[in-house]
């Protein structure tokens, strides 16, 4: 039996657009350019790296999202993924983070599986918990923030770097690994591969298909809410010093009514 690799990936608005508010206060993703989280380019790259060493792999990328989320799948497809599932739903919007890992923890029993690969973070919310909470639902070991990951004899291993020091932690399949962006640089797609992406099979999937009911997940089953959001002020112009031989000085007084010394 090939070794099944599901990679959880995130659609996220491009953290370089004028990103604001919807009126619901839920992220308004038409008004901005989305694309494949670059947290999550480090855990398709890992998971393309394990299946490069295995005798028999498959490397699956899942996401839930409108439907630009199949840009993201493109993106990992044509890095070299083999196959993509969308969940789309119209009952999704506004779910949070333990709606997403229900939803996730849902599709990943449905495909099968032997590892799960997250990246550490989404560049949006960057709340970190999701491969935590998605371990849990499907009931798995996790071996989170790794800089370096590998599978061995059945066994996922891999090097988690803190402040102070590095630690190896391992755990045995079936398992959850997140990475972090110290784990390597992820390749560039190659225009063979984008070529390829085209032809690789995309299955989509809603609610129903995963049994879970709408009041379960969206703004409805949110655990959390936005209850006010205020734009943030507009960048006034800066203090112009012009120095005249007591710039020195001016810049002293300046830096000390600003706290700053």
């Amino acid at each position: 039996m090939s070794l099944r690799i599901v990679v959880a990936v995130k659609y996220v608005p491009d953290a370089t657009g004028d990103r604001h508010f919807d009126q619901d206060l839920t992220t308004d993703r038409d008004a901005v350019d989305g694309l494949l989280s670059e947290l999550d380019e480090y855990a398709v790259e890992q998971a393309l790296q394990i299946a490069e060493t295995a005798d028999d792999a498959e490397v699956t990328v899942l996401t839930m999202g409108p439907e630009e989320a199949q840009e993201a799948l493109r993106k990992a497809l044509s890095m070299g993924a083999d196959k993509a599932v969308h969940i789309e739903d119209e009952g999704l919007h506004g779910t949070d983070i333990m709606g997403t890992s229900l939803v996730l923890a849902k599709a990943i029993k449905h495909l099968g599986y032997d590892l799960v690969v997250c990246g550490m973070a989404s560049t949006d919310g960057t709340a970190g918990v999701v491969p935590a909470l998605l371990a849990e639902r499907l009931g798995v070991p996790q071996v989170t923030f790794l800089s370096e990951v590998a599978l061995e004899d059945g066994k996922v291993t891999g090097r988690r770097d803190g402040d102070a020091a590095s630690e190896w932690v391992e755990a045995t399949l079936p398992a959850l690994v997140s990475v972090t962006d110290q784990s390597g640089e992820a390749r560039y797609p190659s225009f063979k591969g984008i070529m390829a992406a085209k032809k690789k099979p995309t299955e989509s999937l809603d609610l129903s298909d995963l049994g879970i009911g709408e009041a379960e997940v969206g703004l409805l089953g949110a655990w959390t809410a936005v209850s006010e959001a205020t734009a943030r002020p507009a960048r006034a112009a800066g203090t112009v010093i012009k120095d005249e031989g007591e710039g020195g000085k001016q810049i002293a007084a300046f830096l000390a009514e600003q706290k700053l010394l």
